[in-house]
């Protein structure tokens, strides 16, 4: 059976883009560049050995939300997150002209 989701309030530096990023107990991804870091098992918990970075790769809609697929490019998993009020929205547009022109 799953593990319940651990808020885990904190700050990180992006290992991407390297800019600040105030978390807020559900931040997992940059707000800049939409990357984010292969750091859990289930959701808040911090127990993934690999730490890779995850590049997002794709988006889709649903219910009205916007989900980021990433990838982690160092074992290849994929996990679907939100995309937040704030997030760069420039970044989102060039996923998909990305994916359309290689």
């Amino acid at each position: 059976m799953p593990k319940q989701f651990t808020r885990t309030k904190e700050d990180f530096i992006c290992e991407n883009c390297h800019i600040k990023v105030k978390g807020n107990g559900y931040t997992n991804h940059c707000s800049n560049c939409l990357y984010s870091k292969h750091v859990d098992v289930y959701p808040g918990d911090r127990a993934e050995q690999c730490q890779g970075l995850m590049k997002p790769i794709a988006w889709e809609m649903e219910h009205g939300d916007i989900y980021i697929t990433h990838q982690c490019q160092r074992c290849g998993f994929k996990k679907r997150n939100k995309f937040q009020i704030g997030d760069n929205r420039q970044v989102l547009e060039d996923i998909n002209r990305k994916e359309i022109y290689g």
